[in-house]
C-alpha cells in the first residue's frame, strides 16, 4: 500500500457507492446466490428462448489464460489460449504476442509502457499481412495469430488493466513472440451468441491504497486467514474497512474551546456486478449490466465548532483506491477497474457547536443496464437505516458534513459508469442567546435540530460500448438521488 502527506481532515470512506433508500430496477433476476458463486443464465434471461449457450461467472484464477476468437465463429467464439501479451504499447497499440505453453507461465502486469513498439527497421523483410514465422535459427514457436482475431488478456506488461483488442496487421517477430497493430474491440465479438450473469466479490487485500491524510488507518480480511489492521481488529471475511480522524477548521475569530474534529470508519464488502446476453453475429448484445453492490458497516461523529474558510463548502480528499478485479466469463477474462476517491466535505457558518454522533448499515447496488429497446439507463438502490448515537446543538447556526466518495466502474481501461456519493450529516439552530448583564451565563432560545442524509449523482459515459452496444453520444446522468431524515432535536442550551 501506498503513502500520502495530507494537510487537512477527512472522514470515513463510503467506498463504491452507498446510495440511500433511492431505487430504480436492476436488471439482477430475483433468486441471485450467495456472493462469489458463478452464476448460470437460465433460458429466461436470453434474448431468444434456448438457444445461446451459458457461461458461467466467477472470480478468474490467479493467472487467467488469456481467450481468443477468431473471425466468423458462432457461439461462443473464444476459447482459452495458450497466448499471452508480452507487451503492450497504449500509445501505437501495438502488442508482442508470444506462445506461452503450460508450465512456462505468464509475463506479470507492469504499469510501464512497452518499448516494444518501434516500427521494423528499413531492410526487414516485410512480413506476410495474415502470417508471419519466425526468422531461420530462432527458437521461438511459430506464432498462432492472425487478422481479425481478437484477444482477452487480463492484466500484462503495458496493459495494467487488462487488453480487449482486435489483430488489424501482423508485422514480425519479435523478442521471441509476434508484433501486431491492434484496434480496440468489443465483448461482444469474444462472447459472441452467449450468455452470463453474476456477481463476483473484490479481494480486498488487491486495493491499492494511497492515504491524503496521515490519520487513515486500513483494515481488511480476507481468506486463509490473511488480514491488515490493527492487532485484534474484528474485520468481517471479504470486508475492507477505513478509520478516520482529523481536526476540521474552526471561525477566525473562535475561542480555543471551539476546536472541531471529525472521527468515523466505514466497512464494506464490494462485489462486481456483470451480465451480457447475445444475439449472435455482430449485432450489439440484447442485454447488458456492469455495477458494483455490497454491504457496509459505518458511523462517524463530528465534534465542536467548524467552518468552511470561503463560506463555500470545503472539499478535501483523503484517500485513493483502486483495483483491478478479473472476471472469468466463460473462457473470457473480463477486467473490470475500480477506482475510487474518498473526501471529507464541511459546510458551515463557525457559530454552531455541534456533538452529533451517527451509525449507519446496510446494502447498495449502482451501475448501468443496457436494452435493445431503451438503450442505456442507471440502476441505483440502497436500503439503509440509520441511528443516532448522540445529538446536541448549543448556539444558533449551522453545520453540514459530509463524507462521500467519488467513483467509477469500467472495463479494461476504459471508464463506463462514474458516481458521486455523500452520506451527510447536517446540524442546525435557530433562536437568540442573550448575555446577561450581572456576569452570569449567557441563556439561550430557540430550538435545534439534527439531520442525516445521502445524495447520490453520476454520469453512464459513452465507454460503455466495449459490450458492443451502441456509443452513447452524450453521457447520461444518474440522476440527483436525495434523502433526508431527522435524527434528534430539542431546546437550545447555552
Amino acid at each position: 500500500m501506498r503513502h500520502g502527506r495530507a494537510l487537512l481532515p477527512a472522514f470515513a470512506v463510503t467506498t463504491l457507492f452507498l446510495a440511500a433508500a433511492c431505487s430504480s430496477p436492476a436488471p439482477q433476476a430475483a433468486g441471485q446466490p450467495a456472493a462469489g458463486q458463478g452464476w448460470q443464465a437460465r433460458a429466461t434471461d436470453r434474448p431468444a428462448a434456448g438457444t445461446e449457450p451459458s457461461l458461467t461467472v466467477a472470480a478468474a484464477p490467479g493467472a487467467a489464460a488469456t481467450a481468443t476468437a477468431s473471425p466468423g465463429r458462432s457461439g461462443p467464439r473464444a476459447h482459452r489460449s495458450t497466448l499471452a501479451v508480452d507487451s503492450y504499447d497504449s500509445h501505437t497499440r501495438r502488442a508482442v504476442i508470444a506462445d506461452k505453453p503450460a508450465g512456462r507461465g505468464s509475463s506479470a502486469p507492469s504499469a510501464a509502457p512497452s518499448q516494444s513498439s518501434a516500427a521494423p527497421s528499413p531492410g526487414s523483410a516485410a512480413p506476410s499481412p495474415e502470417h508471419s514465422a519466425p526468422p531461420p535459427g530462432s527458437s521461438a514457436a511459430p506464432h498462432r495469430t492472425a487478422v481479425g482475431d481478437v484477444i482477452a488478456s487480463a492484466p500484462a506488461p503495458g496493459a495494467p488493466h487488462g487488453l480487449l483488442a482486435r489483430v488489424t496487421k501482423v508485422i514480425g517477430a519479435k523478442d521471441g513472440g509476434t508484433e501486431v497493430q491492434t484496434e480496440p474491440a468489443t465483448l461482444n465479438a469474444v462472447l459472441g451468441d452467449g450468455t452470463a450473469k453474476g456477481d463476483v466479490p473484490v479481494d480486498p487485500s488487491s486495493f491499492a491504497v494511497d492515504k491524503l491524510l496521515p490519520d487513515v488507518k486500513v483494515s481488511w480480511s480476507s481468506r486463509g486467514d490473511a488480514h491488515a489492521g490493527p492487532v485484534g481488529a474484528t474485520v468481517p471475511l471479504g470486508s475492507l474497512r477505513l478509520d478516520v480522524g482529523a481536526e476540521v477548521p474552526t471561525a477566525t475569530d473562535a475561542p480555543a474551546s471551539a476546536t472541531a474534529s471529525v472521527h468515523g470508519f466505514v466497512q464494506i464488502a464490494p462485489q462486481v456486478d456483470f451480465a451480457y446476453g447475445g444475439t449472435g453475429g455482430d449485432a450489439p448484445p440484447g442485454s447488458a449490466y456492469l455495477g458494483v453492490s455490497g454491504d457496509w458497516t459505518s458511523g462517524w461523529s463530528v465534534k465542536g465548532r467548524a467552518a468552511a474558510a470561503t463560506g463555500t463548502p470545503l472539499r478535501i480528499p483523503f484517500a485513493k483506491l483502486h483495483a483491478d478485479p478479473v472476471l472469468q466469463v466463460g473462457p473470457v477474462p473480463v477486467v473490470v477497474n475500480l477506482d475510487l476517491t474518498c473526501y471529507f466535505q464541511i459546510s458551515a457558518d463557525g457559530r454552531v457547536t455541534v456533538d452529533v454522533a451517527q451509525s449507519l448499515k446496510g446494502d447498495f447496488k449502482a451501475g448501468g443496464t443496457f436494452g435493445l429497446a431503451r438503450g442505456w439507463t442507471p440502476v441505483s438502490s440502497s436500503d439503509m437505516t440509520s441511528t443516532p448515537v448522540r445529538a446536541s446543538v448549543s448556539t444558533a447556526g449551522s453545520v453540514r458534513t459530509a463524507l462521500g466518495a467519488e467513483a467509477a466502474v469500467g472495463l479494461y481501461g476504459s471508464v463506463g459508469v462514474t458516481a458521486d456519493l455523500a452520506p451527510y450529516l447536517r446540524g442546525e439552530a435557530s433562536g437568540t442567546i442573550t448575555a446577561a448583564s450581572d456576569g452570569s451565563a449567557p441563556k439561550a432560545a430557540g430550538t435545534w435540530d439534527v439531520y442525516g442524509g445521502v445524495d447520490l449523482s453520476g454520469t453512464l459515459r459513452l465507454q460503455l460500448s466495449v459490450f458492443g452496444t451502441p456509443v452513447v453520444r452524450r453521457s447520461i446522468p444518474l440522476g440527483a438521488l436525495h434523502r433526508e431524515w431527522r435524527l434528534a432535536g430539542g431546546k437550545l442550551s447555552a
